[in-house]
């Protein structure tokens, strides 16, 4: 049988070129694991052995196509997560936990973990502290009205004229004179010494003497010398008006024993605050003792102002500045117990009882006569109105000093320190001590 040339047996090297491919199949098998190690490559070419900067191209002059993990390192380098660029234009990436919206309670629970729950909490308690600090100084203070003044009648009964004077001047101050007799002038004297009465009122063939103490409270004696001649023309009777005890000179209105025992009561409590803040890791007898020893600084410092520099009053100097350390070391001491009790608030307490209530209720701008009744009977037991009452009878009525006010500020220190030592485990300050939850296994 004739052979056509070309035929294919005449091709040469066909079965060969077979073979070959065969075997360049297998070498191309042989390479996969190569292949499957540089999947596996560190991104940085200078990393592998005998690489260059820049792979090869291919045989055919293409560059290889790009592995998975030089294309995921690309993206870690622009600050991408692996396979965000992957995701088409328009879609969303895969739900889950972190692609929900948060629940109402998830959202009041990472409220009440963050700064602003006690922010917008202290917003609405400022508003309302600084509404009710204008109140309780605006009712107490801008129109005090009398409401019983207590007075000294010398002898057994007003005659009928001094009981006409008495009525009118009722009846021009819209209050009642709450008449006290005595048998002699002598008594009614140590009673305005005793600060038991605020005018001593005694006839005479003239007309009625009366005898006032401008000390015992300048607002009150102030309200009767301009009633009394007013009145003693309108009911016939001569009257005749004469202060016994008036204020000094270089305190003609009454208010500098109210300033510095209102100094003292706000930078008692705001040096304790300080200390909590720039010292909070003192212990307890060190915080007491600090106190202490800014107490009697900033309470000489108080006095040698108002006596040495400006002169405004003649202190008996040691007395008033040991009133007005006592007075500033209960209100630092009164701070420590709030904070002791309830942590961050307790500036709301303390300033409710020092401020709101004790300061406007002492009676040192507006006397207790004209306050109302029930603020004068709570400020003589505060720490501003006891600090207040014995510093004006240490200047004014020395002699006639009264232990009730004392006791007043060794109450409030005594409980103040007992509190903040039996638990002084919850004061936020303090040091060498190891929280409850570093001791939970």
């Amino acid at each position: 049988m004739t052979q056509e040339p070309g035929s294919r047996e005449d091709r040469p090297g066909n079965g060969a070129n077979r073979s070959g491919s065969g075997a360049d199949r297998s070498g191309s098998g042989a390479e996969r694991p190569d292949a499957a190690e540089g999947a596996a490559r560190p991104a940085d070419p200078a990393a592998r052995p005998g690489a260059t900067a820049a792979d090869p191209p291919g045989p055919s002059g293409a560059t290889p196509a790009e592995p998975a993990w030089a294309h995921h390192a690309e993206h870690r380098a622009h600050g991408e997560a692996p396979g965000a660029q992957d995701v088409p234009h328009g879609t969303h990436g895969p739900h889950g936990a972190h692609g929900r919206k948060p629940t109402a309670g998830e959202r009041w629970t990472a409220f009440k973990n963050s700064p602003f729950l006690p922010a917008t909490v202290l917003v609405f308690i400022l508003a309302i502290a600084a509404g009710l600090f204008a109140g309780s100084y605006t009712y107490s203070m801008a129109n005090p009205t009398p409401r019983h003044i207590p007075t000294g009648v010398v002898g057994e009964h007003p005659s009928a004229r001094g009981e006409k004077f008495v009525q009118g001047m009722e009846k021009s101050l819209s209050a009642s004179l709450s008449l006290h007799t005595y048998d002699t002038y002598g008594e009614a004297r140590n009673a305005m010494d005793e600060q038991k009465i605020f005018a001593i009122m005694r006839e005479s063939p003239k007309g009625v003497e009366l005898d006032l103490s401008g000390a015992s409270g300048s607002s009150v004696a102030q309200l009767l010398a301009q009633a009394a001649p007013q009145v003693g023309k309108g009911v016939g009777v001569p009257v005749s008006v004469k202060d016994l005890k008036p204020l000094a000179k270089g305190d003609p209105r009454g208010l500098a024993l109210f300033y510095i025992s209102l100094a003292a009561v706000i930078i008692g409590f705001v040096g304790a605050i300080q200390l909590s803040v720039q010292a909070r890791a003192l212990n307890p007898a060190e915080r007491i003792a600090y106190t202490i020893a800014y107490s009697l600084v900033g309470a000489f410092a108080i006095a040698a102002v108002v006596d040495w520099w400006l002169g405004a009053l003649d202190l008996p100097f040691v007395h008033s500045w040991l009133i007005l350390a006592f007075t500033m070391f209960t209100s630092g001491m009164v701070f420590t117990m709030f904070n002791t009790l309830l942590g961050r608030w307790a500036m709301i307490p303390t300033w409710g009882v020092m401020v709101l209530l004790g300061n406007p209720s002492s009676g040192g701008a507006v006397s207790w006569p004209l306050l109302p009744s029930v603020l004068g009977h709570i400020g003589q037991w505060l720490p501003p109105g006891a600090s207040v009452n014995a510093q004006h009878t240490a200047v004014y009525f020395r002699g006639h000093q009264h232990l009730f006010p004392y006791l007043v500020l060794a109450v409030w220190a005594l409980v103040s320190c007992s509190v903040f030592w039996i638990w002084r485990h919850r004061h936020p300050g303090g040091r060498g001590r190891v929280p409850t939850h570093a001791t939970a296994p």
